[in-house]
């Protein structure tokens, strides 16, 4: 049974329109920010989303740069980490996150959040955190990290977290 010029028409015609479509949507996407969508609801307390839609072709160094400082900070290595930040004001600082780490390690996090203010990033996390050494359990925190686009690299610039 063979098939007529309509019906070659018609199923050529479908699949360039398909084609066409993905292609559109994969250039209308790649002109979007990371973040396509936020929930209408919002946190009370931090008055952060309670979900967001990220964007799959974003561009995700910002995101390796913050996994990689807090995967640092989760395996014990605060000190190093920090240790660039102790020749300014944020001395202090940066020894008060290095024993709030130690007494509360992170166990994992997922992206809450992403605030674009050219040359920073600000990415908000849902932490998941262990009570210090005298008290046995888990709890839930949200913290934020900064990076900073210096010469085409991103560099975590602040780290804030309540413990």
């Amino acid at each position: 049974m063979g098939f007529t010029r309509n019906q070659i028409g018609i199923a050529v015609g479908t699949a360039a329109l398909m084609v066409f479509g993905f292609l559109g949507y994969i250039w209308w996407l790649s002109n979007q920010g990371p973040v396509l969508a936020r929930s209408d609801d919002h946190d009370p307390l931090t008055g952060l989303p309670v979900s967001i839609r990220l964007n799959p072709l974003r561009d995700r160094t910002i995101e390796h740069t913050t996994n990689q400082f807090l995967r640092e900070l989760r395996d014990g290595h605060c000190d190093q980490l920090l240790s660039e930040w102790e020749n300014d004001y944020r001395k202090k600082y940066a020894h008060f996150i290095c024993d709030s780490e130690a007494q509360h390690p992170l166990l994992s996090w997922e992206l809450a959040e992403w605030e674009s203010a050219p040359p920073l990033a600000i990415l908000h996390y849902r932490g998941k955190r262990r009570y210090g050494k005298i008290q046995a359990g888990t709890y839930q925190e949200l913290f934020t990290v900064t990076t900073e686009n210096k010469d085409g690299q991103w560099v975590v610039t602040k780290y804030d977290a309540m413990y």
